[in-house]
């Protein structure tokens, strides 16, 4: 089954490429090819992206900074990640709008509800910027927020890895890849797909999760239509 509206995740660390921080414009003109494939399909997309190739704010704080303030840096940090994304996608001809949590009128839209769907409907890739638009919640918490505000199907969440695994892929080569989990088990073992708050959310308004590999040319458009990618996180 295809899902009619997707909220896709996209983490800071992504934009990098094969850099080890800012934004590559290679990165960027592949998400936004890929992005085209499912817009092409009739689906409508909604984007939250990260500032960790930026700014990370747990960084900061851990650092001494003051956590309010190094979260208000990360989300700005999220609002110039949002506008490159956008340049790419206007740039191969698809209508975007970003619309921030932190009100910047001269840089982009304010958040609303009725207007991001109103959006959506006529076909404009929507990026949530600024996350929740407060301190002490993730990206990962405004991905599952924005999705049940806009009544997405799904929060498609894209990593580096082709799923989720019982131990780190990268440091360990016998780690076993789950095809599908509940989210009473990923907060029970711990296993760190996003942050308990954004699953405890997705659990308790039973929005699934999709956990899959965007660096693999076609994913996002395979698991938008339904093809078996990644990992699955629902209530069964």
């Amino acid at each position: 089954m295809t899902f009619k509206r997707i909220l896709l995740k996209i983490s800071g660390e992504a934009l990098m490429g094969d850099g080890s921080y800012g934004i590559s414009t290679d990165m960027i003109r592949f998400l936004s090819n890929e992005i085209k494939k499912v817009t092409d399909q009739g689906i409508e997309l909604a984007l939250v992206v990260g500032a960790g190739n930026i700014f990370r704010g747990v960084a900061g704080a851990a650092s001494g900074m003051d956590r309010s303030s190094a979260d208000n840096m990360g989300m700005l940090g999220t609002v110039m990640n949002s506008l490159a994304i956008q340049d790419g996608l206007e740039n191969i001809g698809i209508p975007c709008k970003v619309m921030s949590a932190i009100t910047m009128l001269n840089v982009c839209e304010p958040y609303e509800r009725v207007k991001a769907v109103e959006h959506l409907e006529r076909k404009r890739v929507v990026i949530f910027a600024a996350g929740t638009g407060n301190p002490y919640f993730t990206t990962d918490t405004a991905a599952v927020l924005r999705a049940l505000e806009i009544k997405a199907n799904v929060v498609m969440k894209a990593t580096r890895v082709d799923g989720v695994y019982d131990s780190d892929p990268e440091k360990n080569a016998q780690a076993k890849r789950y095809t599908s989990l509940t989210y009473s088990r990923v907060l029970k073992e711990d296993l760190r797909v996003m942050d308990a708050a954004g699953i405890s959310l997705a659990k308790d308004n039973s929005l699934p999760i999709l956990v899959f590999n965007m660096k693999t040319e076609g994913n996002i458009v395979r698991a938008a239509i339904g093809e078996s990618v990644g990992t699955l996180i629902s209530a069964e």
